[in-house]
């Protein structure tokens, strides 16, 4: 007959006292612990101890992963570990590397064990992990190793802070203890980045849920005024999608003196910025830009995210093509954010989006690089930019902007004023993030569009998605009652096509642009200008130049790797064209309706 479950139990425990032996108990789930201990920060060391119980093979592998997951560049995390070892209660267990970021860990007769290891962390960015004196913080990609074979294991994490320091702020959950937490495996531990120190601590609630930011740095900054206004980005923010997966969220602030942007994560965001951003207008608006486009992160790329974004495979490159959508819409949302929260009126934001349309179209990577290649080779060309890059590649930052933006307006005008883009990103959430619990395809989103619009827009992604035909700008912006104006540059304009820096007294030749006067006359990065038609030269050669016909000759006399050389060539009319978004005077009402739900002003 057919035994339940519990009577099976039983009559497997029976036999085997007929037998005359007991059937052995159920081998307990491993668990995993880490304690993470700095006890001397003005090294640069964080202390990792990794407590394995449950293990029950010859050896674990326990690996560092090669890159942060936001940050598509391979950066070698485990090049800083040291003093890897471990140990089973006193006895030292034999380990070896097998290979770059994989240690190998032989407990053939011990399944509980440590593993401690040290990590140095000296480079400050939103990408890295960093701790001196004055602070500590820990992007968990480049400071904790999991079990290769167990990357789903819940574990727990106790943070011992410097001596000294009383602040621990991170989007873990407490699991008891002080400055203990969990999570429910590795990729939340790796995407919960952690602030150790003594930082300042402001709050507020924002569609209902309670929000942290831990601002690093001492920044001389109203706080009333930055919660207030942070509060207004974040609230406009959810009504793009309309749906809360927040229980809570942390911004932490590095104010240092240079900023290098912000990285996104599930329930939290780093930003870094500039100690003085709060001091003007500009660079309040600055950093309230960058909250809006890290934290609507949270939910295009954390949950609505292309298929290839998750689950995480940190041993190498996760290739997607839609990183154009990734970054380059949050960035488009996110502006579409500001404006919405009365923090830039639509003609402020149309002169935003007309200078993004100029650093596309004039950058000559732009006929070269589609948006998908751009987003395809992120891990070789984004992070890695060299003197050619603005004549062969193009930013999937700024060219997924303006795709977006007259994609945004097509969808419009397609249904009447009824539906945007922002329908698309509800539609995908449901459909994919809550539904299958997985991201989208590229031929997926294409569908998605085509669903909300009611037509379908493959030829458009076809000639300036996956290739390089010049968006169609006029006819997007004319459903809105608007125009772009585009101003050449007169043609008695010359430009040299080069970009010169003056670097210890000297002017030397850092950029030279695709098919200018410089690149057809052969003047190479690194030259450096001695003279121009025999009269030495000690500013800008741009300068020189100005005001010269176009047509006219130059002679340029350069030393290059230790020679000097004179090259002869004519000067170009300069490329450049002034793009400029205006509005139509007596627009239609369908014009009207278009514009207003694109745009619609702050109430």
């Amino acid at each position: 007959m057919l035994l339940t479950a519990p009577h099976r139990r039983l009559a497997v425990a029976a036999l085997g006292v007929l037998l005359g032996h007991a059937a052995p108990a159920a081998l307990a789930a491993p668990t995993l612990r880490y304690t993470l201990a700095m006890p001397a920060p003005q090294t640069h060391y964080f202390e990792v101890e990794m407590n394995l119980d449950g293990f029950n093979k010859a050896y674990t592998d326990v690996k560092m992963p090669v890159w942060a997951p936001g940050s598509y560049l391979i950066r070698e995390f485990e090049r800083n570990v040291e003093d890897f070892g471990a140990t089973a209660g006193s006895q030292p267990l034999r380990t070896e590397k097998v290979d770059k970021n994989t240690w190998r860990v032989y407990h053939p007769k011990a399944r509980t064990f440590a593993v401690r290891y040290k990590v140095y962390a000296y480079e400050l960015s939103v990408r890295t992990s960093f701790i001196d004196a004055s602070h500590g913080y820990v992007n968990g990609t480049s400071v904790f190793m999991y079990p290769a074979e167990n990357k789903q294991l819940p574990s727990q994490l106790e943070v011992k802070p410097a001596a000294g320091w009383s602040q621990v702020s991170t989007s873990l959950k407490p699991a008891g203890g002080t400055f203990t937490y969990r999570s429910s495996n590795y990729d939340e531990l790796a995407d919960s980045p952690i602030e150790i120190g003594n930082q300042k601590i402001y709050t507020f609630n924002a569609n209902g849920t309670p929000h942290t930011v831990a601002m690093y740095g001492d920044p001389i900054v109203d706080e009333q005024r930055l919660t207030r206004d942070m509060q207004r980005v974040c609230e406009e923010a959810h009504k793009v999608v309309d749906r809360n997966p927040l229980d809570r969220y942390l911004f932490i602030v590095h104010n240092i003196d240079r900023g290098t942007g912000g990285l996104e994560h599930l329930f939290s965001t780093t930003l870094s910025v500039s100690r003085n951003a709060y001091a003007s207008e500009a660079g309040w608006k600055g950093f309230l830009g960058l909250v809006s486009h890290e934290y609507f992160h949270l939910w295009n790329v954390k949950r609505i995210r292309p298929v290839a974004l998750g689950p995480f495979d940190y041993d190498k490159e996760n290739y997607t093509r839609m990183l154009w959508l990734s970054e380059g819409g949050t960035e488009y949302f996110s502006n579409l954010i500001m404006q919405r929260a009365g923090f830039l009126s639509p003609d402020q934001y149309l002169g935003d989006l007309s200078n993004g349309i100029n650093r596309v179209e004039n950058t000559p990577g732009n006929k070269v690089q589609s948006a998908a290649d751009a987003s395809f080779d992120a891990w070789i060309k984004q992070y890695r930019p060299n003197e050619n890059s603005g004549n062969t590649a193009i930013s999937y930052y700024d060219k997924g902007e303006v795709i977006l933006a007259t994609l945004d307006l097509m969808v419009i005008n397609a249904t009447k004023g009824q539906k945007r883009l922002d329908d698309v990103m509800q539609y995908l959430y449901d459909q994919y993030y809550l539904k299958q619990g997985r991201g989208f395809t590229d031929q997926e989103y294409q569908d998605a569009v085509a669903k909300v619009a009611g037509q379908r827009f493959d030829e458009f992604f076809t000639k300036h998605v996956y290739g390089t035909e010049m968006l169609p700008y006029e006819q997007a912006l004319a459903y809105a009652g608007l125009r772009l104006s585009v101003v050449p540059t007169p043609a008695t304009d010359i430009d040299l096509g080069a970009r010169i820096s003056p670097a210890n007294g000297r002017q030397t030749v850092a950029g030279v642009v695709r098919d200018g006067s410089a690149w057809q006359g052969g003047l190479n990065v690194g030259d450096e200008i001695l003279s121009l038609d025999g009269v030495r030269v000690t500013d800008d050669l741009n300068k020189l130049l100005a005001g010269r016909p176009v047509g006219s000759s130059v002679k340029v006399l350069v030393t290059r790797e230790g020679r000097v050389q004179e090259l002869n060539f004519p000067l170009l009319a300069s490329p450049v064209s002034r793009y400029r978004i205006e509005r139509q005077p007596n627009p239609t009402a369908e014009q009207q309706r278009v514009f207003d739900k694109w745009l619609p002003v702050r109430s």
